[in-house]
């Protein structure tokens, strides 16, 4: 009968638009054809519902996956169940004239109804076979498992006494404890025990509960509670953390000033460094007039040369890799400068900050056109220069045709223009333009017409002068002018360069 089949765990699999269920049967309606499980999963999933019910047309397959034993369907109640109408599933359970259970086909009209199967009991009390020769084959299949139980009781038996025989009279008998099991089943219970049907089924409502919250009150509280007792309960954004880096002062400090630097002039253009300071650029003459008053009180020429050329190499090694580059697994991968000199002062500077790449392993071709009468300051560094292992040029056909790592570009300066119209000039800036290497100015010219290169760095000497776009990225160094020689000009100083001596600086 139908009520055999309560209690069986069965997949029921309506098509792909339903999917597949499966659950335990908790009700059969042979009369509307339906068929309901209890405590239902819907592909693999738990569902929220705590019993789900199918009609016949909707079931594509069934299959029964455990059929519960003697008594265990009987907690499910008397439900009344009837027979199967002429549109019902394809096999009904009958009772044959011997009393046991018999599978009988009848046509059906749907293939897709659910089908009643014969409920599986005792082998030894009732046979499920629909032909004498199944029964025969039942028949014998339980025969030979029964024979198989036999055997294994049976060695069991002499499996037994033969321990009991070889343990020893004084070994006490081990007994099995359930304490550790017990305990792990506990955890399990207490960790997995959650009925999962008390998954509320809808979702939480995040807008009504957030209009539940009075935010304007709630700080009104809190700051009459700050304003009550004296106390902040809440940071700004000025105001200094609880806790503190490891460079950071404890102590409280006065107010970072950013402009420590003015110059008496109206500024036409301003810098600033990493730091946020301020650096104004100044006039040509006022630079003119810083440099010679420094050399009043004895920052001489060649001192400055020295500190220029130190920087600039500085820089310059920078620029070709440093430590990446200038190691001793990298001799082999020499980095190669193109200096560019011209018969004045900037030139001068250039071949000081040549004999320092010199001297750092750095291979450096210097270019200076030939002059019947040099400058005492061009003669001393090229004395200097001569004690290296860099190469002197005065032909531009000496230059490499490859392109080289950097080229220092000391050909302008303003005092100077007429050197502008020499043909050795014109041939060097072609030269330049057409290695295509990266460009590094010393000490450029304000005007832009004055620069026959266009650079990708610039370095400024003690202030920077308001330079243009083809200075490129303006860098400033320390050429060691004391604070109050800014003073006799005219100039409130304070320095910028922090721990370096060549700093960038950027457009204010």
């Amino acid at each position: 009968m139908a009520t055999d089949w309560l209690g069986s765990i069965v997949s029921i699999n309506c098509g792909d638009s339903l999917g597949v269920y499966q659950g335990r049967v908790s009700a059969v309606d042979q009369i509307s054809q339906t068929i309901s499980l209890t405590r239902p999963f819907h592909n693999g999933v738990k569902c929220l519902v705590p019993e789900v019910t199918f009609r016949a047309g909707d079931i594509t397959e069934l299959k029964i996956l455990e059929i519960p034993g003697p008594g265990e369907n009987q907690h499910f109640g008397d439900l009344h169940q009837t027979e199967l109408g002429p549109s019902g599933v394809g096999y009904q359970v009958g009772i044959n004239q011997n009393g046991t259970g018999k599978l009988v086909k009848k046509p059906t009209s749907s293939s897709s109804a659910p089908q009643n199967i014969p409920k599986r009991t005792d082998v030894k009390s009732q046979d499920v076979a629909v032909s004498p020769q199944q029964q025969q084959c039942s028949k014998s299949y339980v025969d030979r498992h029964t024979e198989s139980l036999s055997q294994s009781k049976s060695f069991r038996r002499r499996h037994n006494s033969w321990s009991s025989s070889s343990r020893h009279p004084n070994q006490a008998t081990p007994k099995k404890s359930g304490l550790k099991n017990g305990q792990m089943k506990n955890k399990d219970d207490e960790c997995f025990g959650d009925d999962i049907e008390e998954i509320p089924d809808t979702d939480f409502d995040f807008e009504g509960n957030l209009a539940l919250f009075d935010k304007a009150a709630v700080f009104e509280e809190i700051d009459t509670y700050e304003r009550r007792t004296g106390t902040r309960s809440r940071g700004i954004p000025n105001e200094r953390p609880t806790r503190y880096r490891h460079d950071e002062n404890i102590l409280e400090s006065e107010p970072i000033v950013y402009r420590r630097i003015t110059v008496p002039h109206n500024v036409s253009k301003e810098f600033c460094t990493d730091s946020g300071l301020v650096v104004p650029s100044v006039s040509y003459e006022l630079h003119k007039k810083l440099l010679s008053v420094a050399e009043k009180h004895g920052l001489t020429l060649e001192r400055r040369l020295e500190m220029t050329g130190v920087c600039a190499s500085q820089m310059a090694l920078t620029l070709l890799g440093g430590p990446n580059r200038l190691n001793p697994k990298n001799v082999h991968q020499r980095p190669t400068v193109a200096l560019l000199c011209g018969p004045h002062v900037k030139g001068a500077q250039g071949i000081s900050c040549g004999r320092h790449l010199a001297n750092h392993d750095v291979q450096v071709i210097l270019f200076l056109p030939n002059f019947v009468k040099m400058l005492e300051s061009i003669t001393n560094e090229l004395s200097l220069f001569s004690k290296t292992q860099g190469q002197q040029v005065s032909n531009l056909k000496d230059l490499p045709t490859s392109p080289v790592d950097l080229v220092i570009n000391c050909l302008d300066c303003p005092e100077n223009a007429f050197l502008r119209d020499q043909p050795w000039y014109k041939a060097a800036v072609a030269w330049a333009n057409r290695n295509r290497a990266p460009v590094l100015s010393i000490d450029p010219p304000v005007h832009e017409g004055e620069q026959g290169i266009d650079a990708k760095w610039s370095l400024a000497l003690g202030l920077p002068l308001p330079l243009g776009e083809r200075a490129g990225r303006v860098y400033l160094c320390d050429i060691g002018l004391p604070q109050q020689v800014f003073q006799e000009v005219g100039i409130s100083y304070h320095s910028p360069f922090g721990c370096k001596f060549v700093i960038p600086l950027h457009s204010a």
